[in-house]
């Protein structure tokens, strides 16, 4: 029967009490020589101790946790070839003394690291993390050797992966989680690589938390949204239009509307005042081929409405708004809206639209920057409208103002033809009468 052996604490210089924070093997379990056993932190540095001999752990006699000095007894182990000259050679080595720990980690050059690895105990030092591309640099990163040994055999870069251990420590399930995120990242930007992944945190650690599911809409929408800001080079253009007749003009005919069974809502005007001014610059009634290579032009023209839900944004379309007057779009609008916060659309509700209105002039707000709805090229977001002093060459004089923000695919649409639009719909709103001629 082989022997028995007792693996203890090396030398570890002037410190005391050098806490464990991590068990690497468990009872049982073959260990080849040089292996790690367990992980030790101090304030200045990490080191690691391992098996001086390919052996069967029988025993541990520490856990996580636990502190220890020199000469504490860490396992009991059975040597796999072992001879009483063996075993005193196995006492020696394990008795052996650390290198001196400087007061502050310092970075060891490539030639050192036949020597590092001679040593009983290897002390962490913060040398470069294994990167497929590169091989050279220094990095602190705070993780023990075995996290990096498990990193470079993943092809993990630890200075892309965030800490969650002791002090921002990198554990093995740090790096899991940083391989998850490749794995599930949605498409790259293109061949220079994926989109840097958000950090994986347990919010737990910080206090109470609840776990809600995002609604089916949400989900859908959410995947749509984020490939339509990851493939379209935003701009967004922003504006006021004085409203103050058209709200006027509104008011005149709301009762009449009302009548018919309709709501005259401001967005009604909005949206033929669009549809002229898309009839004005047709490359914003458009959409880019697939092989990006040329303009697919649009001769009708639905308009997407984005309406708020109980479970999330919906974007119903109401089709040939230029062929409809203002009280059947006030009424196609009034019906498909409400069929959408009944969750009662259908697919075809939601299909065809060559460009959308966000509008927030219910809730308040002024300018913001809506996300085009691929493959649309501009998307128009509506404030709300409030009464201001507008200078009129001689006076200032009260008028209601609308902010208007129009976020546009800048490969099809450049800043002059986006500002043309803009000053073009402004002008409309100003004098709906306009969109008859």
């Amino acid at each position: 029967m082989a022997d028995l052996i007792e693996i203890k604490v090396p030398d570890i210089g002037d410190f005391d009490a050098v806490e464990i924070i991590e068990v690497l093997v468990e009872v049982g379990a073959s260990v080849e020589e040089n292996q790690d056993i367990i992980t030790l932190e101090s304030d200045k540095a990490a080191m690691e101790i391992p098996s001086p001999c390919a052996a069967v752990i029988k025993e541990l006699k520490v856990s996580i946790g636990d502190k220890v000095r020199q000469g504490d007894v860490i396992a009991i182990a059975e040597a796999i070839e072992s001879t009483s000259k063996k075993a005193h050679e196995l006492e020696k080595t394990v008795q052996k003394p650390l290198p001196e720990i400087a007061d502050e980690v310092q970075p060891v050059a490539i030639s050192n690291a036949e020597s590092m690895a001679n040593s009983s105990a290897t002390v962490l030092v913060e040398t470069a993390p294994f990167s497929p591309d590169s091989t050279a640099g220094i990095k602190h990163a705070h993780a023990s050797p075995s996290v990096r040994q498990f990193a470079r055999e993943l092809g993990v870069t630890l200075s892309s992966v965030i800490g969650s251990g002791v002090k921002g420590r990198i554990t093995k399930e740090d790096v899991q989680n940083f391989v998850k995120q490749k794995i599930n990242a949605p498409a790259t930007t293109g061949s220079n690589g994926a989109i840097p992944p958000v950090p994986v945190i347990n919010f737990e650690k910080f206090g109470d938390v609840t776990n809600i599911d995002l609604s089916r809409i949400k989900k859908i929408s959410g995947k749509h949204l984020h490939a339509c800001w990851l493939n379209i080079p935003h701009v967004t253009q922003f504006d006021e239009a004085d409203i103050t007749d058209l709200e006027k003009f509104r008011k005149e005919n709301k009762n009449e509307a009302a009548k018919k069974g309709v709501n005259l809502t401001p967005l009604v005007f909005v949206m033929k005042a669009v549809v002229a001014s898309l009839k004005m610059f047709p490359e914003l009634n458009s959409s880019l081929s697939e092989d990006k290579q040329h303009l697919i032009m649009k001769s009708y023209y639905n308009i997407g409405v984005a309406v708020d839900t109980p479970n999330g944004l919906m974007v119903p379309v109401i089709k040939d708004v230029d062929k409809k007057g203002f009280f059947e779009i006030a009424a196609e609008l009034g019906e498909i809206s409400a069929r959408a916060r009944d969750g009662a659309l259908t697919a075809k509700d939601l299909q065809g639209g060559t460009f959308s209105i966000s509008s927030l002039g219910g809730i308040g707000g002024s300018f913001f920057t809506p996300i085009v709805n691929a493959p649309e090229v501009a998307i128009l977001g509506v404030g709300r409208h409030k009464m201001q002093p507008v200078w009129n060459g001689k006076d200032f004089v009260p008028r209601l103002m609308l902010p208007l923000s129009v976020s546009y695919d800048h490969r099809v649409v450049d800043g002059a033809l986006g500002a043309r639009f803009v000053t073009y719909l402004n002008q409309m709103l100003s004098d709906i009468r306009k969109v008859l001629l």
